[in-house]
């Protein structure tokens, strides 16, 4: 509600004002649904900071039937949100995502495992079944596994692969061994659930060496040609990136923003101030330029990802820093 007062107080000087001119349209769409994992974008649309960029930015939140990349191919958002696994997948399938951003530096992904089910290191992963998530997500514990030497397909001295739902109840009901879990929310579900830290042992991919970028800004390449689009996405970066240090700062205000725009009222303010608290520590350090180690690392993860790889060649002009180094300046 606070939100769209804004926006028809905005809308009501604008028209009064003789010399104003309207703001451009931006449309993101996010990866997953609306929460704290994309407090930063929240945060700007509340705190203005697109307004005064000169932007009309609307958030389409996202869910289990929404691919990004689909959605931009199909003209639905200018922006996308995306994991660069599921990007670059895109890419060498034909789609010219172009990622213009990284407000994430480090993983959040990892493997939440039962101690009692023997797990205590990963040399302990033979012959136990793992949870993993797919849709582009399975590739870094794929190539994880290739790096470990184990084999995937079930095979003595290998690991069985649990298709994991995006919940944990394998682990709760002792199906698995271990499952994949996002340092900032179903890790936490684990722990809501009644289990403790002291019962489980946790491997983050960033610690292995095989974590992958999560959560970049992809727009397609053809449009970054057009220097008016071109002119909107730094100031698009520009604000996006001060609402994610403001989230950083603020992160139970932050939160509670979230909360004010989830139309389905599924989130809580204990989980979106504890989520935010643990994204905070994920865009920590980033302004938002993309690391091309990291970029690096995460194409010779996917590269050597088992027997079926995400990428079966090296991608060429997949990121750009054209868009960061103006924002930046």
């Amino acid at each position: 509600m606070k939100n769209i007062l804004k926006g028809a107080i905005a809308g009501t000087l604008m028209l009064a004002g003789t010399t104003a001119q309207a703001d451009d349209d931006v449309t993101l769409q996010l990866k997953w649904v609306t929460q704290a994992q994309f407090a930063g974008y929240y945060v700007a649309l509340d705190k203005g900071f697109y307004e005064e960029e000169g932007l009309n930015v609307t958030i389409k939140p996202g869910g289990p039937d929404i691919a990004p990349a689909q959605v931009i191919a199909g003209g639905g958002a200018d922006v996308v949100l995306d994991w660069m696994p599921s990007a670059l997948a895109s890419r060498e399938k034909g789609l010219d995502l172009v990622n213009i951003a990284q407000p994430y530096k480090s993983s959040g992904m990892m493997l939440t495992c039962r101690k009692d089910a023997g797990i205590a290191t990963p040399a302990d992963f033979p012959d136990k079944t793992l949870g993993v998530w797919f849709f582009g997500n399975e590739y870094p514990f794929l190539s994880w596994m290739s790096k470990l030497g184990l084999k995937t397909d079930g095979s003595a001295g290998g690991v069985t692969v649990l298709k994991q739902g995006f919940n944990v109840d394998p682990l709760l009901q002792k199906q698995a061994a271990c499952v994949s879990t996002m340092t900032y929310n179903e890790y936490w579900q684990v722990i809501d659930a009644g289990l403790t830290p002291e019962d489980l042992v946790v491997f983050k991919y960033e610690d292995e060496g095989v974590s992958t970028l999560e959560d970049g800004m992809y727009v397609l390449g053809s449009n970054l040609e057009d220097p008016a689009f071109k002119d909107k996405m730094v100031r698009f970066v520009r604000a996006s990136m001060k609402g994610w240090k403001y989230a950083e700062a603020n992160t139970d205000e932050a939160a509670d923003i979230v909360l004010e725009n989830d139309a389905s009222g599924a989130q809580t303010e204990k989980h979106q101030r504890r989520m935010m608290s643990e994204v905070a520590k994920l865009t920590a350090g980033s302004n938002g330029a993309l690391d091309v180690a990291a970029y690096e690392r995460t194409v010779k993860s996917l590269l050597e990802g088992g027997s079926d790889p995400v990428i079966t060649k090296m991608p060429e002009g997949a990121w750009t820093h054209d868009i960061t180094d103006l924002a930046l300046k």
